[in-house]
């Protein structure tokens, strides 16, 4: 069985669990902090909710990403940002269809995600408004991969494109 929970990313001067967008942060451990006041908190759950990342980018004023890991299998990819706005897209495409049943009754992944060209032009835009020039062709790579052999890393494979925490 592998991992089932969220990474909390997002930059503030205080520890992002003391927040009001995360409400439900209780158990959430720091995993990483990285220059410029990012950060990156863990928060090990199959099941709940940790917040909301809308209210964490709009909280602090920074771009703000939730990655829920699925059983180290896929990732559900929420991104926000006080100018740009939310998208979601995922990681492990082939796995995440597996989960959600794609192709029954006539749907597809698009029915739920950005493409990822599309999610890719939303990074390099949530990137820019962090302060950070990045390549889209990068992470459309990313966001085209499979798990290698984890899902979580291809969330920090992303998050180092980015330019947020460095692998």
């Amino acid at each position: 069985m592998g991992y089932w929970g969220y990474f909390v990313v997002g930059r503030a001067e205080r520890p992002l669990a003391e927040l009001d967008a995360l409400p439900d942060a209780d158990g959430m451990v720091l995993r990483e902090s990285a220059p410029g006041g990012w950060q990156v908190w863990e928060y090990p759950s199959s099941d709940g909710d940790v917040g909301n990342m809308n209210d964490l980018a709009r909280e602090t004023g920074a771009p703000a990403l939730f990655g829920y890991v699925m059983d180290s299998d896929c990732v559900v990819l929420e991104a926000a940002a006080p100018g740009s706005g939310a998208w979601t897209t995922c990681l492990a495409r082939a796995a995440m269809a597996g989960y959600l049943g794609v192709g029954k009754e006539g749907s597809t992944l698009e029915d739920y995600f950005l493409e990822p060209a599309d999610a890719a032009e939303r990074a390099v835009a949530w990137a820019a408004e962090a302060g950070h020039e990045v390549n889209a062709e990068e992470l459309l790579d990313v966001l085209t991969s499979d798990p290698d052999p984890l899902a979580e890393n291809l969330l920090f494979r992303l998050l180092d494109r980015l330019g947020v925490v460095p692998l």
